[in-house]
């Protein structure tokens, strides 16, 4: 069907974890894992977020989360939930009533960090109103914000202190026989972060968020995240993942999903495998592959483009892909469909000649998933 040049070398074996719903989407067992990203805009101005979710749903997420953080916000939320074609999380910190406000508004999750909740007592009238409605819970444990008792028991912010606050709010969820919860134990730190996250995946079965938090800016942001979830992920732990980046939150979850297709783990849009360039090239391959990524942004159909700049690994790399371009001699290039060699084209028509056919590709592959899922 499709082509799919980047593989692990082997398969990876996810963790075993149990399966919750976020709203419609299944978290954990054998689901996708799912991307998330957080809106930045104010959640009270409930058009601005409206808008910067839609955004985000187009990108491919597939959670969206939003601060709730005064009664503005939870008033917004109500119109915010109804209008978002995917399941929205409200991140709550310091104030139940908010957590409360926002289940009763038709969050499909309540994100609460068990440092800034409050007591137990309270959190029982989180879990209460979960139940209520329908929504699911994730523990987020953040080293920026452990309890008191636990930096007075460590000495500073640690894995085994991420690790502890995360089981020991599971207690209580299960104390209240409360059971569709995810948990996430985020740092700054990719060490510390990485050291967590496998201490809690052997001491519990429950679905896993993964998140390098407060990461950086885009650059320096994702090279800290793929680096983190990359390895956590290929080690088979996490069912959902957020990238958290100093940038528009549609960044995130383009990052989040390139992460993903890197281990073979989600597959959605057009993959570019392109050179690096060097004085080979037989066109501006740079110029081309930034062109390309923007006029493609629009396929959603998992499928695989390579643009090389010559002949050196040109040929090899468009077997391998749904549709490729290799750079040539005298301003030409050689077209490849499917994995095998199909016509010359001159580099003046190169962009719009290939935008053409990876459109028309993802039709006979979609085509071929429908008839594919029909007989099943």
């Amino acid at each position: 069907m499709t082509h799919n040049p980047i593989r692990p070398w082997r398969d990876i074996d996810r963790r075993k974890s149990r399966k919750i719903h976020v709203g419609s989407v299944p978290v954990g067992g054998d689901a996708p894992i799912a991307v998330q990203t957080m809106t930045n805009t104010l959640t009270s101005d409930a058009a601005a977020t409206i808008k910067q979710v839609l955004a985000c749903a187009d990108a491919g997420a597939d959670i969206v989360r939003v601060s709730v953080p005064d009664v503005e916000s939870s008033a917004a939320l109500k119109e915010i939930v109804t209008e978002s074609p995917v399941p929205i999380v409200a991140d709550i910190h310091f104030h139940y009533k908010r957590a409360i406000e926002a289940a009763e508004a038709g969050a499909a999750c309540l994100r609460i960090n068990p440092g800034n909740i409050g007591n137990p007592e309270r959190v029982k009238d989180v879990i209460k109103a979960a139940r209520d409605h329908g929504c699911s819970i994730r523990i987020g444990v953040n080293a920026g914000s452990l309890e008191k008792h636990l930096l007075e028991k460590y000495g500073e912010p640690c894995p085994d202190a991420m690790v502890e606050s995360g089981l020991e709010h599971i207690r209580i969820l299960q104390d209240n026989d409360f059971h569709e919860f995810k948990i996430s134990v985020k740092a700054s730190d990719v060490f510390m972060t990485a050291a967590a996250y496998q201490q809690l995946a052997d001491a519990t079965d429950a679905p896993i968020h993964l998140g390098v938090t407060e990461a950086g800016g885009l650059v320096s942001g994702t090279i800290k995240s793929a680096i983190g979830l990359g390895n956590l992920l290929w080690a088979g732990i996490g069912d959902t993942i957020r990238v958290s980046l100093s940038a528009d939150p549609v960044e995130e979850v383009k990052v989040g999903f390139e992460i993903l297709k890197s281990l073979g783990l989600r597959h959605r849009g057009v993959n570019i495998i392109s050179c690096p360039s060097c004085a080979r090239q037989g066109f501006d391959v740079i110029k081309v592959v930034d062109t390309l990524e923007r006029r493609l942004e629009h396929i959603k159909t998992p499928m695989s483009l390579s643009i090389i700049g010559c002949v050196v690994n040109g040929p090899g790399e468009a077997l391998m892909t749904d549709v490729g371009f290799t750079g040539g001699g005298a301003g030409s290039g050689m077209v490849y469909i499917a994995g095998a060699q199909s016509h010359k084209l001159s580099n003046e028509e190169m962009i719009e000649h290939i935008v053409a056919q990876v459109e028309e590709r993802a039709a006979v592959i979609e085509a071929e998933i429908t008839k594919a899922e029909a007989a099943e």
